[in-house]
């Protein structure tokens, strides 16, 4: 496995086509507005890989793997892929309350609601049956928490659209914790920082076609 490579990079893995990295959370995906919000792990990438391009993002928020590709051919094919929904993502949270295990033989719930932005509070999103795309969350229990009154889950996002899971569960009635945009405060005290890590990614490589399989353990 390769060794993390400075400016703050966990990398997990590197070949001529393509980058994964395990964001850490509070860092930007990408630069934003201002010059406050400059630094970001795709200029911290492109420090040791100046070929490195965006391919997808994660929250600010969120941790976890990361995909990167390197020249201007892997990312359109890997775009393509992203497109297709031939690249799997699963993540792991935690939410408020005792989330009852789905019915059902394989312990998976689906969550099927649009998503909109919301334009008077923007970068917030919100569910609209009118104006929203359509969205759908996979999730499953991992186990609940007595202590805490909280419940671990995975969750799989169909496409993966901005907020899109913190949105989901909190219109479950299961925000995540640490979630300081869509959780009352009772919950956003209960944890420092968004417990949400994108834990898994499973894809075929742009040029072998060789499945490819990547993890990730949550610091939470």
């Amino acid at each position: 496995m390769p060794e993390p490579c400075g400016s703050g990079i966990d990398l997990v893995y590197v070949d001529e086509s393509l980058l994964v990295l395990n964001k850490p959370p509070g860092l930007l995906s990408v630069p934003g507005r201002g010059q406050d919000k400059q630094d970001c792990l795709s200029r911290r990438v492109e420090q040791h890989f100046p070929d490195a391009l965006i391919v997808h993002r994660l929250d600010m928020a969120t941790s976890g793997l990361m995909l990167m590709a390197r020249g201007s051919a892997a990312q359109r094919a890997l775009s393509r892929s992203f497109e297709r929904r031939e690249v799997h993502k699963r993540y792991l949270a935690v939410v408020a309350g005792c989330l009852l295990p789905a019915e059902g033989a394989d312990g998976w719930g689906l969550i099927d609601l649009p998503i909109a932005v919301d334009w008077p509070r923007r970068p917030l999103r919100v569910i609209d049956a009118v104006l929203g795309k359509p969205s759908q969350t996979r999730w499953q229990v991992v186990a609940f928490d007595e202590a805490t009154n909280s419940t671990r889950v995975t969750l799989e996002p169909i496409p993966g659209r901005s907020h899109q899971l913190r949105v989901h569960l909190q219109a479950l009635g299961h925000p995540m914790l640490g979630d300081r945009l869509y959780a009352p405060e009772a919950v956003q005290i209960k944890a420092s920082r968004l417990l949400l890590h994108a834990c898994s990614l499973r894809l075929s490589h742009p040029v072998s076609s060789a499945l490819l399989f990547f993890e990730s353990t949550p610091g939470f």
